[in-house]
């Protein structure tokens, strides 16, 4: 068959077609588009993990608490001394003075730690608190990584209050009045306003996760009626009551800061105040149900008794409430310990 001149051109713009678009065609990309052949089946995940396509959910303060162990730190505020129940509690030997009544027991028992420690020390301070005291070593040394709750109270006798109480209550000729001790007592306050920051520090440093509760301390007088015959006038109870809430208010201040800082860098732990100030009120020395204990005067030694103007037994009920509350509700601010 001849092919005149009009299929020959015919012939040869179909080639030249065929040309151009077979390389096209040999891409993938167009005989699916062009096609709807050849098209790539989409890929499924293989072996997604939910947890990681699950949003991070923060834990509770409950669970934080008690993820690991509870360790007791802190001075006689904390150790008990004052709430005496057994023979054991008055052990002269024991001279740290742990007693079986002491706040640390009902908090340990309220909540399902993985362990618990008590090692408060009666007379312990800032400084003895991270060296060691009455031939036992330091406090920090009993918490590490797997602590996540320490209750502590610290700084009254960094302040000295049991010698402004003998200043004050035991009147004797070669003691000063209450209020001239306050020069005294204003400069030990400022010392405190670092000690303590730093002592938060290192306590953060050695347990990371933990939530970290700052008792202040209970008042113990009242502020209009006098002390059941103890040797003291309502105006030095009210002077007293003055400087236990200035302390107070620096231990909530410094508290407040070292929050923020872990806060602010990230951390796990929390650093928390429970405020003790009235929590004896219609319960002070010389009420018909003191919570705290009056003057109790060594005739040998001239000089209060150390457990004097320290929690009763009932006392110490009363703090275990407030740190169980404070337990479960918690820093004030997610944590960032999560699922």
């Amino acid at each position: 068959m001849r092919i005149g001149a009009r299929g020959r051109s015919v012939a040869i713009l179909v080639g030249l077609l065929l040309v151009a678009i077979t390389p096209l065609v040999a891409l993938p990309a167009v005989r699916c588009e062009v096609f709807g052949i050849g098209c790539p089946k989409p890929v499924r995940a293989a072996h997604a993990d939910p947890a990681r396509t699950r949003e991070r959910q923060p834990i509770s303060p409950i669970e934080a608490a008690t993820g690991g162990a509870y360790v007791a730190l802190g001075d006689s505020y904390s150790s008990g001394l004052g709430a005496e129940a057994t023979a054991a509690d008055h052990n002269p030997l024991a001279r740290c003075q742990r007693t079986s009544k002491a706040y640390f027991h009902q908090v340990a028992k309220a909540y399902p730690f993985k362990a618990t420690a008590f090692w408060a020390c009666s007379g312990a301070t800032t400084r003895t608190v991270q060296t060691g005291k009455s031939g036992e070593p330091s406090q920090l040394s009993r918490i590490d990584g797997n602590t996540t709750l320490i209750t502590i109270s610290v700084g009254g006798n960094d302040v000295g209050f049991s010698k402004i109480l003998a200043g004050c209550v035991v009147k004797l000729p070669w003691s000063r009045s209450c209020s001239e001790q306050g020069g005294d007592v204003a400069q030990r306050m400022a010392e405190l306003r670092t000690t303590l920051p730093d002592l938060y520090r290192k306590i953060a440093e050695r347990a990371p996760k933990a939530r970290l509760i700052v008792m202040g301390y209970p008042r113990a007088f009242s502020e209009t009626d006098g002390a059941g015959g103890d040797n003291i006038s309502v105006a030095d109870q009210q002077w007293l009551n003055a400087r236990h809430r200035e302390l107070n208010e620096l231990i909530r201040q410094t508290v407040a800061e070292a929050d923020q800082r872990v806060a602010a860098t990230g951390g796990a732990g929390s650093v928390e105040f429970v405020d003790a100030y009235s929590a004896f009120a219609g319960h002070e020395v010389g009420s018909p149900d003191p919570y705290m204990n009056g003057l109790a005067v060594s005739v040998s030694q001239l000089a209060a008794e150390p457990r004097s103007f320290h929690p009763t037994v009932r006392g110490h009920e009363a703090l275990a409430r407030l740190f169980t509350d404070q337990i479960r509700k918690g820093p004030g601010r997610p944590l960032n310990q999560f699922y």
